[in-house]
């Protein structure tokens, strides 16, 4: 950004230092009409991705659409037709492009120092090619100067202004990508954790920026003024003074946002992070506003970007958390957990204030004041329920303008529903482990409690247009994949999915790991088409005794030891029937396989893969 225009300090003496002095501040040296055209540029390079996206995703849309629509109702004979692609070079860029790694399987299996030191994960290869696009086009448009300028001071002024305006240009798509209601990702259906990916690496290219034009205007600064001419100005000058905050600010969030300290320092991250961000915006706006520089209404977008994913949040939280009954209410159940600390989790019930449809394979931000009073987090929504909500007293229901007679609660209104959601949450650090420990000291092993819901997210990928679907999960992944079982299996009844075969594969710990989930699974396994169609398959990694491994039917298989996605996805392919959809909830590494034996199997067939995952 370039520096003051209404600068007027003085340099007498050394010629040279007059003359460096006028590319200080101002305009002087900085080619603002290339500035512009650059950044058409990097704009129309981000446009004409979403548009390549977007196309893609209407088509694959439309091609889903149109396979469930012909195979309602239709039998396995039916489905024949859809079981292999027309093409080959769409089964190639899932296989070598779109599913693939940066090199051989490791995707998101995180690198760990120790048991205790998580440094990353590894970007997709097509997350790789964008990245690796865009920020070498960031490099190319700072390192596009006019180097023949005389003096060299001019030459450095322009690249004070290029870095400046880029990163104030760049600062645009970082706030869109950090919103948990940015619109992109409902209209390119790609999942908040790839937008978060790419949040993090913007993030990185606007620090780097905003250090270069700092750095670019401190080198003609010094050369004109000395140290004590630019301490001088940092401290008379608001404008120098906004702008060294905004710099200072980023610098922090990028030292205190690896992945080492983000994970084991979490809840310190987030809150630290956000009030970091709020101080680097608040000096890169006001710094903008003092000198009037060229780019101003980027920082406007900044603002108003960021407010309304705030104010959306908000207004989600008041109107799923407050209705005429009261608030939320929640329920915490302890669960068994074998005393290893990885395997304790708790049970969430909340009962929300109003009415809410739920959607397979949505997460929900969870706030519990009681507990920790600013954090939330994710949670995948495992269940839901409604009931017919009771009425009040006829003087309650008048004030609420409902019924207008003792006859009219004889008469439940369908719409008058209840519904309580269902989470499971494993004990980490921070907030779930005071929330599992403080259910697990209660006499019942039960605590209620007010919190508050945000949500729902996510639950972009729809699973009914597929013949033969194949769910993995891995300890709390279950919570993603239950929701889909009772999805397809009603829909097959129903006959409004195209779903024939469900195989869930589900590796746990040990056996007190099912009784997570056994209420809702013994719901599922009463469905009166459930045998015809659904096949589980239990992997018990670790049990006590081989008494704990008995398969009690056809249908519902035990097995000691891990699972081998491989084997299975071979063994699938096989028996398919109608195209294929893979997807997988848990850890990194258990993902990796998944994902490789999907890879191995994508050119025999239609097999398409879904990753669910939150890689903070």
């Amino acid at each position: 950004m370039p520096t003051i225009s209404d600068h007027n300090a003085t340099t007498s003496g050394d010629p040279t230092k007059k003359a460096v002095m006028s590319y200080t501040h101002g305009l002087a040296g900085v080619d603002t009409r290339l500035d512009e055209k650059l950044t058409y540029a990097l704009w129309l390079s981000i446009i004409s991705l979403c548009l390549v996206i977007l196309g893609g995703r209407i088509g694959q849309m439309a091609n889903a659409h149109l396979r469930h629509l012909l195979n309602l109702n239709a039998g396995p004979t039916q489905l024949t037709y859809w079981e292999t692609d027309r093409t080959t070079i769409w089964p190639m860029l899932k296989k070598y492009l779109l599913y693939a790694p940066i090199h051989k399987n490791r995707h998101n299996k995180e690198f760990m120092l120790s048991s205790a030191i998580n440094v990353g994960t590894l970007p997709s290869r097509l997350h790789t090619a964008i990245l690796v696009v865009y920020l070498l086009s960031n490099a190319a448009y700072c390192s596009w100067l006019d180097y023949h300028q005389k003096p060299q001071a001019a030459v450095i002024a322009e690249l004070r202004g290029r870095s400046g305006h880029l990163a104030l240009v760049n600062m645009v798509p970082l706030i869109v990508l950090a919103g948990r209601n940015n619109p992109l990702i409902y209209l390119l259906r790609v999942s908040f954790d790839t937008y978060n990916l790419f949040h993090r690496w913007i993030g990185r290219l606007v620090v780097a920026e905003a250090v270069i034009h700092t750095i670019a205007w401190a080198a003609n600064a010094h050369a004109a003024k000395g140290s004590k001419g630019i301490s001088e100005g940092l401290r008379t000058k608001p404008f120098l003074g906004y702008g060294l905050l905004g710099t200072i600010a980023m610098v922090l969030i990028l030292i205190q946002s690896p992945s080492v300290l983000r994970h084991a320092f979490y809840e310190t991250f987030l809150h630290c992070h956000q009030l970091l961000a709020v101080a680097a915006i608040t000096g890169v706006w006001i710094h903008c506003q003092i000198g009037k520089v060229p780019g101003t209404a980027y920082i406007y977008w900044v603002l108003a970007l960021w407010i309304l994913d705030r104010a959306a949040r908000l207004l989600r939280i008041i109107y799923r958390n407050l209705g005429k009954r009261g608030m939320t209410k929640v329920t915490v159940e302890a669960l068994p957990g074998a005393g290893d600390g990885n395997l304790e989790a708790c049970r969430l019930s909340l009962e929300l204030a109003r009415p809410w449809t739920y959607t397979p394979g949505t997460h929900a931000y969870v706030y519990l004041p009681s507990i920790s009073f600013w954090m939330n987090h994710p949670f995948s929504i495992a269940w839901s329920n409604s009931r017919p909500t009771p009425y009040l007293s006829l003087e309650k229901e008048l004030e609420a303008g409902l019924p207008t007679s003792e006859s009219d609660l004889d008469f439940p209104d369908p719409d008058r529903q209840t519904t309580t959601i269902h989470l499971i949450i494993a004990k980490r650090t921070g907030m779930t482990a005071a929330l599992y420990d403080r259910a697990r000291a209660s006499p019942t092993g039960i605590i209620t409690m007010s919190g508050l819901i945000e949500g729902p997210y996510g639950g972009n990928d729809s699973l009914h247009s597929y013949g033969t679907v194949i769910l993995f999960a891995a300890g709390i992944g279950i919570t993603h994949q239950i929701g889909h079982i009772r999805d397809l299996l009603n829909g097959h009844f129903q006959g409004t999915t195209a779903t024939q075969k469900i195989v869930l594969v589900w590796s746990v710990k040990n056996t007190e790991t099912l009784e997570w989930v056994r209420p809702w699974m013994d719901q599922i396994l009463a469905l009166p088409n459930r045998k015809q169609v659904l096949k589980v398959m239990l992997f018990v990694t670790r049990p006590r005794s081989a008494r704990e491994v008995i398969s009690r039917s056809e249908t519902v298989l035990m097995f000691p030891g891990r699972c081998n996605p491989t084997v299975l996805m071979e063994r699938e392919m096989e028996s398919r029937v109608g195209a294929m959809a893979v997807t997988v909830c848990g850890p990194g590494a258990f993902g990796d396989d998944v994902r490789a034996a999907v890879r191995g199997v994508i050119d025999r067939g239609t097999v398409d893969f879904v990753e669910e995952g939150f890689t903070w």
